[in-house]
């Protein structure tokens, strides 16, 4: 597959997800009044938000001019790094599982792959790939974590344990 129109369809998948995301978030307004809920849900707002965004770098910037690519897939990757290691930190406090926890980690470890990679293209041909596919692969791997966030997260694995608590104590409306 050419890499532009990867990106054009991944990019678009993202984006996708982003607004599928926003729908189950609007049928769940009570995550948004807990502070724990809400940085998860933000969490995983990011997840698919952020590497959309860099599949739109990469196509505007392609093989052609791959400093536009490179530099903006440092930048928000250096963003989405730091986000997720403040929400990590904020996770263990808040009760939250070690699956989260752990989640969180190896997204904040993809960011930093992802950003390595921008400011070092050389480092992919250890590889045998070109910058750009290895962008991509790592983006795969992030939307993915994301994905499997959103199961945890909606099978009630991934909130804070007092949470649940309140939510199953609950008297029925």
């Amino acid at each position: 597959m050419d890499i532009s129109t990867f990106y054009a369809l991944f990019s678009a998948t993202c984006f996708t997800l982003v607004g599928l995301w926003w729908n189950v978030v609007q049928g769940h307004r009570d995550w948004l009044r807990d502070p724990a809920l809400r940085r998860i849900v933000g969490g995983i707002y990011i997840s698919f938000l952020l590497p959309a965004l860099m599949g739109l770098f990469a196509q505007v910037g392609g093989t052609e001019t791959p400093e536009i690519w490179r530099f903006s897939f440092v930048v928000l990757a250096v963003i989405g790094c730091v986000s997720t290691m403040r929400l990590t930190g904020r996770s263990r406090r808040d009760g939250s599982s070690v699956f989260l926890t752990l989640a969180q980690a190896v997204a904040a470890l993809f960011y930093t792959l992802i950003a390595v990679v921008g400011a070092a293209p050389e480092l992919a041909d250890v590889v045998g790939v070109q910058p750009i596919q290895a962008e991509a692969v790592l983006l795969i791997l992030l939307v993915v974590l994301g994905h499997g966030l959103v199961w945890r997260f909606m099978a009630g694995e991934g909130r804070p344990a007092d949470v649940e608590v309140v939510a199953a104590s609950a008297p029925p409306p």
